[in-house]
């Protein structure tokens, strides 16, 4: 059997974590419109017939600015000299600017294949999707390529291929029922993020963190109680909204995606905290799980 560990990478907002969620078949990483969704490496597990593939999610790399930026930065770049294959994730219309020569620079001397992957092809023709892999062969020595779509599945079967036939023999690292190493408990935390990612606006969405405070499962109901994270006295009030609409609104959201993971109904409490400019905090990052 085949077997190994595949890590993700790319600028932020090409659709890694979508990617992943298309080719284990389930959603596991959370996925919104907004640039730096993914905070944290998240391991998925994909097991059939030919073996077992162990994909790593990771922050897309980008200029850091904060503590949690350098961290998410540190996170992708870590996985790269522990993987059996590199994807990198691009999209059609992508140049070969800052942050892929950022990223070429960690691959530096590195001897993992890697092979490139642009995203989106459902959204651009044959010879945009040729002039962006030409940019990117002319810098980088890729070992194969691929031209998938996330959303619509096409090309998906085919790269599985391509990874497979990438893979040393080895042993299943996680049991063939695996998905994921994620709690349950972290994942419901990560789905109501993804709500607030959605709904909240400007630049609030990216000072939020989710602190699980409890998490009960019952025969019949799965009670939650969780707090949305503000690094800013300001925006408490956007993130309640008038009357608690937008606080209702994320907690319907995240209560729905929620119950459609635990296949049961849940009982989701929220509410608001500040912790002031807490993406800059040592101790704080660690409390919500940013650690190296």
């Amino acid at each position: 059997m085949k077997s190994g560990f595949v890590t993700l990478i790319g600028r932020p907002n090409v659709g890694k974590s979508t990617l992943m969620n298309r080719l284990i078949g389930t959603k596991i990483a959370i996925t919104s419109h907004k640039a730096q969704t993914t905070r944290n490496r998240i391991e998925t597990v994909y097991t059939d017939e030919r073996g077992q593939i162990v994909f790593l999610d990771t922050p897309g790399i980008h200029r850091a600015r904060t503590r949690l930026g350098e961290y998410m930065v540190g996170t992708a770049r870590s996985t790269l000299s522990e993987v059996d294959l590199i994807l990198w994730i691009t999209e059609p219309g992508d140049p070969f600017g800052e942050k892929e020569e950022q990223i070429a620079s960690y691959l530096g001397g590195l001897k993992t294949p890697r092979m490139l992957v642009i995203n989106k092809s459902d959204t651009a023709g044959e010879e945009t999707i040729a002039a962006c892999r030409d940019r990117f062969y002319g810098k980088v020595d890729f070992q194969s390529f691929r031209a998938v779509s996330a959303l619509t599945g096409a090309g998906c079967e085919e790269l599985m291929e391509d990874i497979y036939s990438c893979l040393p023999e080895g042993p299943l690292y996680y049991e063939e029922d695996a998905i994921t190493d994620q709690t349950l408990r972290e994942l419901a935390g990560e789905l109501i993020r993804e709500q607030a990612l959605r709904i909240l606006s400007q630049e609030v969405p990216h000072g939020i963190a989710v602190e699980v405070e409890s998490f009960e499962e019952g025969e019949d109901m799965t009670r939650i109680q969780a707090a949305l994270v503000c690094e800013k006295e300001s925006h408490k009030g956007i993130v309640i909204g008038k009357g608690g609409a937008t606080l209702k609104k994320i907690g319907t959201g995240a209560r729905l995606e929620i119950e459609k993971l635990l296949e049961c109904k849940t009982d989701l409490r929220l509410f608001v905290k500040v912790r002031k400019d807490w993406r800059n905090d040592s101790r704080q990052l660690k409390n919500f799980g940013y650690r190296k």
